[in-house]
């Protein structure tokens, strides 16, 4: 979660992004909390309806028809002006941080370690899927996770296919990039180039500490 959290929000505090929230100019509406909920790309959605279904009465969910209307875009319509303060109202309550993680877990996290140990990964493995998949989606085309691993598997094998893990590696961290570059959001490809690819060319495939990496110019740290 620090690792993520270093690429996704300048800070290795990650409980600390429950309340982010901001349009970041990408295309894909607001982008919110600890893994960078958006509200043009259905997660969002997801997440403020789990928080329904558990409180009904919540600072966000009189935002849910509007979040159903812009889904899929890049539209605020129905959601300002008072979107972002009731996301942030919404932050200090314990029942949305844990739809926060519940929603991270299910659709991102869990998937991404589960294929990374049917692939044969260990943990940098399983890290580098993670972050690929908060950064690109679950689906398969070409930009999201499914496709970096399709692209990825026509020139190497995981180990559980009888490849040489840090040579899959490097053949996902390139199809990663490949695609970053495809979009002006992702241009900036140091959380592969200067975080991953450390940990990588060290031969730390266990994420074994201390690690340090850089990501957009900043450095970091975790020594235990």
């Amino acid at each position: 979660m620090q690792l993520v959290s270093s690429a996704e929000n300048s800070s290795l505090n990650w409980r600390a992004q429950y309340r982010y929230i901001e349009d970041i100019g990408d295309g894909r509406g607001y982008t919110g909390g600890i893994i960078g909920f958006c509200s043009g790309t259905g997660d969002m959605l997801e997440l403020v309806e789990l928080y329904t279904r558990r409180k009904p009465s919540n600072a966000l969910a009189g935002y849910l028809a509007a979040l159903r209307r812009v889904n899929g875009s890049a539209s605020h319509a129905g959601l300002d002006p008072g979107f972002t303060a009731a996301w942030a109202s919404a932050a200090g309550d314990k029942a949305f941080q844990q739809a926060q993680n519940d929603v991270r877990d299910a659709m991102y996290f869990n998937p991404a370690v589960a294929r990374a140990k049917s692939d044969g990964l260990r943990a940098l493995g399983q890290f580098i899927y993670y972050d690929a998949i908060v950064t690109h989606g679950p689906g398969n085309d070409p930009v999201s996770f499914g496709g970096i691993r399709a692209a990825a598997l026509k020139h190497a094998r995981p180990p559980a296919q009888g490849g040489d893990e840090t040579a899959y590696l490097n053949a996902f961290l390139d199809a990663r990039v490949a695609a970053m570059r495809t979009e002006s959001a992702h241009e900036d490809t140091s959380r592969v180039d200067t975080a991953q690819r450390v940990f990588l060319k060290a031969g730390n495939l266990n994420l074994a500490l201390p690690l340090r990496w850089k990501v957009y110019g900043d450095a970091f740290n975790i020594t235990g």
